[in-house]
Formats: C-alpha cells, structure tokens, sequence
C-alpha cells in the first residue's frame, strides 16, 4: 500500500525531547494505552514516534492517512490470486498480529468509517474483529495504536469525536523553545550553530505574524531543510526563500511580506 510503512528502526533517531513526551510514551507502552499526538505540522510529531518505536525495540507501521484511506485500507481485503480468492492483511492488522507499534498520522484526514475500527483496540478490549473473515485477533504483546493530528486543521467535518478521544493519552507538542530547535536545526540540517541560530530567529519572526492568512507557519522541518540547502552551499538567505518563503504561499503579495522578514533578520548571509 502507498500509504503505509512497516519497518523495524535499527538505530534509535534522533530527537530532542521538548519536555516529558518521551516518559509518558514510554508509560503508556507499558500501561497498554494509545496514545493521541496533537501538534502544528512539521513540529517532530512523526520523528517522535519513529524515535520512541527505536528506543522501545518495537517494529513500526506508519499509515499517512488521507481522505480516500478506509477501514478497508487499514484492516484487510480479499483479493484475487491465481484464480483463488486469498484474504490479505492491511498494515493495522498486521501491526496486530506482530506486536509493532501502528502510527496513523493525521487520522482525521482519513474517512469515518476508519475510526470505528480502532474502537476495539484502543480500549481494554485490544482486539481487532475482522467482519470480511470472522477472525477477532488480540493485539499481539508489544502492540500500541498511535494517532496523531494538526488541530489547527480541526473544523465540523474533520475532528474526532469524543467516543474515540476519550479513549486515547493524549499529549500536545508544539514547535520547540529556541534552545532546542537551535539544537534540532544544527543537527538535522548539518549546518554551524550561527546559521542555525538565524533561522530559529526567523521562524519565531514568522511565527509572530498574524495579519497574513497563511495556512501554516514556519515549522521546524522547513528551518531543517534551509538549513540542509545552506549547508550545501546556498546562501542563507536564497535558502530560506526556496524552502521556507516559497513553500509557505503562492501568493505574491504575502511572499514579498516574508521576504522583508527574512531580509531583516537574515540580512545578506
């Protein structure tokens, strides 16, 4: 499937914690619980996951959802094979079978029927039932269903409701304090801690500005990829442009608005 990924993390990413967000998966893994990621986009939340899954020693299956992903998509279908009609698992219930950790990232992008399927599993039943083949499968021992959203995009028509909420932990990230994102940007993006320090200080310039109708800010992965361009040879500021200015709007009038902000805080570097 385009939309998952399965895969065992050999080396534990990196990750720079922004408070207790690591004890509280890790507890949560213990405790048998999912656990619900709220955060703006580009803030860590899926570095967090692949990095909690590393420490852990669990597989981990990621699902980008999407508004055509259906429970279909998630659990299984029966598929025709050599003249035979043969079931195959999709990525949740494989995740079941095995044991690994099953990230669903942006689940409200996904169609409603897909949250019904999770009931099960994220409460103290932790079953997947499976109506195509009769199968009830028990979440293998290891198992933890992750979901994650950006609630800056939460409207009447895309939310969860209640009776799936209530069922996960739920922790809130946001960008991290300028401290660690200089740390973040220096590390992920190979760049000197100078550079670094002028995109943190751009970001929170950008961050700032509230009379531009921009769907998103810069977040921490845009400062990460300047920081890559940069590191490579580009300019600061032709960096910025290219993957912060541009990838932020198409209108004209807002980007030369954010020019001028990158124009005074990065000047000619």
């Amino acid at each position: 499937m385009e939309m998952a990924s399965a895969r065992r993390i050999a080396a534990v990413p990196y990750y720079a914690a922004q408070g207790d967000e690591c004890a509280l998966f890790e507890r949560a893994h213990g405790a048998r619980l999912p656990l619900l990621i709220k955060g703006p986009t580009g803030c860590g939340k899926t570095r967090f996951v692949e990095h909690m899954a590393a420490r852990l020693g669990r597989p981990l299956v990621t699902v980008s959802c999407h508004d055509d992903l259906s429970a279909a998509d998630l659990v299984g279908r029966h598929l025709i094979a050599g003249g035979d009609t043969v079931w195959c698992d999709g990525p949740l219930t494989r995740a079941v079978r095995e044991g690994a950790i099953c990230y669903l990232d942006e689940v409200v992008e996904a169609r409603k029927d897909t949250t019904v399927v999770l009931h099960p599993l994220a409460d103290d039943r932790r079953v997947l039932p499976i109506e195509r083949t009769g199968e009830l499968i028990p979440a293998a021992p290891g198992f933890m269903l992750v979901i994650s959203y950006n609630p800056g995009y939460q409207n009447l028509l895309k939310g969860l409701k209640p009776s799936t909420r209530q069922r996960f932990v739920a922790l809130t990230l946001g960008y991290p304090e300028p401290a660690v994102e200089r740390a973040i940007v220096e590390a992920e993006g190979g760049c000197g801690a100078p550079a670094a320090a002028s995109l943190v200080a751009l970001a929170q310039a950008l961050r700032r500005l509230t009379d531009h109708d921009l769907e998103e800010t810069a977040s921490t992965r845009l400062l990460v990829m300047a920081a890559r361009l940069a590191a490579g040879g580009m300019p600061l500021r032709a960096a910025c442009h290219a993957a912060i200015v541009d990838a932020l709007t198409d209108d004209a009038d807002t980007a030369r608005a954010l020019a001028e902000v990158v124009a005074a805080v990065i000047g000619d570097e």
